[in-house]
């Protein structure tokens, strides 16, 4: 070895050991605060989530104030790091947005039943921008937001009208695999979920009060299915879906607000391009709406019949639908512009000016943008059949020549085909451009019918008396190998 470098190291001994101390110090400090630093982010539980909490005792602390700061903090940080999946917002607690939560893909959204999610008082938002959205504008997959409660804080930012756009609760473009679940939404401006050009869409097990627009609303999607919802409406619809196919809402309990300012149809279904041809609508509970219960409207350039074809809607319990004062388009179902839709098994209890209508309204009701909504072509048809319908109203507006069981306003591109149905006590009367060789006309003898009970006592005339091809509502022991009239 060089005699000189030994010494070099010889007289610089004392210098080099310190030096070499400091620098292992300095490693073991930089580990130290690198490990805190994790500790800090990293939960406490071994199920990779973020804590979001207002009393500091999260990963991310909200001080009720821009709180979607924070919030975007801990979603980012996700994003980021694949080792983790979930934000939770820790509650009791609010926490106080005044801008949009932005949420990236393949992460959960969570949090307790008692954190809110509430948009700020005079938020003075430009119309479109979502309470929760998209990091990506290119598109997002793999969402679940699950859990919390969201206040779209109408009250207090009521300089914006409802159904035109404004504070949409959540709103994502182009994505895939999105469930929004147990959730509570109201009191806002516009939609609950709005998803455009979306597919494998969830919606299910919330609760949705008063909104300013649909509590779901799936625009140019594909595979959307809603269930087990609770809604009440207070100016559009609760379920809807426009130019979307492999529909199914089933299982959910749709009512109105009650106020002139209510909204439209429990369920609508609308057409104007892209293909429409597999919708089921099933077991759903719908009353008390101010429009119709189930609206389906197809309109525009004329299409052809395998574009709008083949909505099945069977087995839902209709009651008390259609009470708005100051349309005429009200009832219990209301169609126009679709071919070969299946109406059966279905009970209307009591439904305002008809149970199942053909007809549309004269123009869309927002009349800064009016849109006719007549159905360019011809040779429209529903099929009615095993439906029990008692008691029909009569419409509150214009009531005259109103209140049948059946009506078709459009006799000449619009037809009806009614098998084995029980009609019975409907104020105007059994058909309006209609009729039937097979219905029946007597009292169906519900188990209760004032309690919404609508099974069918053992000397029901609807026992056994159903359509013979009908593949369910089957009660072997009383009606052999018949089928029933009527949901059950």
């Amino acid at each position: 070895m060089n005699e000189k470098y030994l010494t070099y190291l010889r007289q610089n001994k004392k210098k080099i050991g310190l030096s070499t101390v400091i620098l292992i110090f300095l490693i073991v400090l930089g580990v130290f605060i690198f490990n805190n630093m994790e500790s800090n982010i990293s939960p406490k539980t071994s199920n990779n989530t973020v804590y979001v909490t207002g009393d500091g005792s999260g990963n991310f602390t909200c001080d009720g104030i821009d709180d979607q700061v924070e919030i975007n903090q801990a979603l980012e940080y996700v994003a980021k790091n694949p080792q983790f999946s979930t934000v939770h917002l820790k509650g009791p607690n609010t926490y106080v947005i005044s801008n949009s939560i932005l949420i990236g893909s393949n992460i959960i959204l969570e949090g307790d039943d008692t954190a809110v999610v509430k948009l700020k008082d005079n938020a003075n938002w430009p119309v479109g921008k979502p309470m929760i959205t998209q990091m990506d504008s290119n598109g997002i997959y793999g969402v679940t937001i699950k859990g919390f409660e969201i206040n779209g804080n109408h009250d207090k930012n009521e300089d914006r009208k409802r159904g035109q756009g404004y504070y949409n609760m959540i709103k994502f473009l182009d994505s895939k695999n999105i469930d929004v679940h147990d959730m509570y939404m109201h009191d806002g401006h516009g939609d609950g979920l709005r998803v455009e050009r979306g597919s494998n869409i969830k919606f299910y097990n919330n609760r949705v009060y008063k909104l300013g627009h649909d509590g779901l609303f799936a625009i140019d999607c594909l595979n959307v299915e809603a269930w087990n919802n609770r809604i009440t409406c207070r100016t559009n619809s609760g379920l809807r879906v426009w130019n979307s196919n492999h529909v199914k809402f089933h299982d959910n309990a749709i009512d109105s607000f009650y106020h002139w300012s209510a909204g439209g149809s429990g369920i609508q279904i609308e057409k104007t391009t892209g293909v429409v041809s597999d919708i089921e609508v099933y077991n759903n509970t719908i009353y008390n709406t101010y429009g119709p219960g189930i609206w389906l409207i197809g309109y525009g350039e004329a299409y052809p019949r395998e574009e709008a074809q083949n909505v099945h809607i069977y087995e839902n319990t209709l009651y008390d639908t259609g009470t708005n004062p100051s349309i005429d388009w009200v009832g219990g179902i209301v169609t126009s512009g679709f071919y070969d839709t299946l109406v059966e098994r279905n009970v209307f209890d009591g439904v305002y000016h008809g149970a199942i209508i053909q007809m549309y309204p004269p123009s869309s009701e927002d009349t800064d943008n009016s849109v006719d909504l007549s159905p360019q072509g011809t040779g429209y048809s529903t099929i009615v059949r095993d439906n029990i319908i008692i008691d029909t109203q009569k419409r509150k507006k214009d009531p005259d020549g109103t209140g049948y069981a059946v009506i078709n306003y459009l006799p000449e591109t619009h037809s009806f085909v009614l098998e084995n149905n029980c009609l019975y006590n409907n104020e105007g009367g059994n058909y309006k451009n209609a009729s039937s060789a097979t219905d029946i006309y007597v009292n169906p003898l519900f188990v209760n019918q004032n309690k919404h009970d609508y099974r069918l006592k053992s000397n029901s005339s609807c026992i056994g008396a159903g359509y013979l091809s009908s593949n369910s509502s089957t009660e072997l022991e009383e009606s052999g190998n018949n089928t029933n009239i009527g949901r059950y």
